[in-house]
């Protein structure tokens, strides 16, 4: 099945973007955190707040206007993180899922084979008991190229639940799944994997998010490069998902973060198809080497939007930041306290903080 999009869009009003840090446009109702490292983020057990680095754990005990290196190549001296990672904290255990860039296989995608034979990039965890000083049940989990790890959850069972990926191969492409723990991250088990086929180094199923609904089902959207998000559902935390079909929110080819706020809300985080102005944008791929179909890669604008029930529907996109030509995305959230959001991106470097009270009318 090809599915078409339009993707050229009529204006429906700005967002304010009143002020900027380091020349990104900022919604009047953000504060700029210019310091605050990329994250992601997680309350350790004294109350101080964790960040994962590349190279080290940083820590802040006033809320993110100060930070110290609290421990310099935690996993191991000769591991070196990706952007690409998530952590948790909970009753007094840390976990983090990280891909090891020190391990990887040169990238060798041949245009002639449309494929990348060989190519490792492994997935890895480990868990602290002591607030990330000390690390222990560092592992790797599989050596398959892995694209992206966005989200981490704990579900209402204690279950923790992460999103991955795998490279495939004959033709190149990529699959979504999840590595879940019962036993808060000494061991992991993977779930089935999501195939939508496709071929190139940018396509298939690609960079998911999770959150887990209040019936018990977790939702997945997934990044693709048919001008949405498609969804997938799982009914047994995460074990085995099945895909839904399109998720309705529109979407560039770059990846989402759903985020369950304590409010209860929903919250995602994402880079639509087209600008919020109007407009047609650039289309890459279609080449079977970016991707077999050709796909709006537009990220120059970050935009949220909330559900207030159980991400059947969403309020209005709303561009949090913009940069002409500048790619804001991969997003990582931190509820640092109840309805103060911390937001920050891989790409682009945007570092905000956003009240979810300012945003709910």
């Amino acid at each position: 099945m090809q599915l078409m999009w339009n993707i050229v869009a009529e204006s429906k009003g700005p967002s304010p973007l009143t002020h900027e840090m380091d020349g990104i446009l900022l919604h009047e109702k953000v504060a700029a955190a210019p310091d605050r490292p990329m994250g992601p983020f997680a309350r350790r057990p004294d109350g101080q707040v964790l960040a994962v680095d590349a190279e080290c754990m940083q820590v802040s005990a006033d809320e993110g206007k100060s930070w110290q290196t609290l421990v310099e190549r935690p996993f191991g001296q000769d591991v070196t993180l990706s952007g690409e990672r998530a952590i948790l904290s909970h009753n007094g255990v840390v976990v983090v899922a990280y891909e090891d860039r020190a391990k990887a296989t040169p990238w060798n995608w041949s245009e002639e084979l449309h494929d990348a034979p060989g190519a490792m990039l492994p997935t890895c965890a480990a868990r602290s008991l002591d607030g990330g000083k000390t690390w222990v049940d560092v592992q790797t989990l599989y050596t398959d190229w892995n694209g992206a790890i966005r989200t981490m959850i704990r579900t209402k069972s204690g279950r923790i639940v992460f999103t991955t990926m795998k490279m495939l191969h004959n033709p190149g492409r990529h699959g979504v799944l999840t590595c879940g723990s019962d036993d808060d991250g000494r061991t992991w088990s993977e779930s089935n994997l999501i195939d939508f086929g496709g071929n190139g180094h940018h396509d298939g199923a690609i960079e998911s998010t999770i959150v887990e609904l209040k019936d018990g089902r977790l939702l997945m959207y997934l990044r693709t490069n048919w001008g949405q998000f498609w969804r997938a559902e799982s009914l047994d935390e995460g074990r085995h998902w099945h895909p839904l079909g399109p998720a309705g929110v529109d979407a560039s080819a770059a990846p989402g973060q759903l985020f369950r706020l304590q409010s209860g809300r929903i919250m995602l985080l994402w880079n639509r198809a087209y600008p919020e102005a109007g407009g047609a944008v650039k289309l890459w791929g279609g080449d079977r080497n970016w991707s077999a179909t050709p796909v709006s890669n537009f990220r120059d604008e970050l935009s949220v939007a909330f559900s207030e029930d159980e991400c059947e529907s969403w309020s209005t996109p709303v561009v949090l930041a913009h940069k002409a030509d500048t790619w804001l995305a991969y997003p990582y959230v931190f509820e640092a306290e109840p309805g103060v959001v911390w937001i920050t991106t891989m790409q682009g470097g945007v570092r905000i903080t956003l009240r979810e009270s300012d945003f709910i009318g």
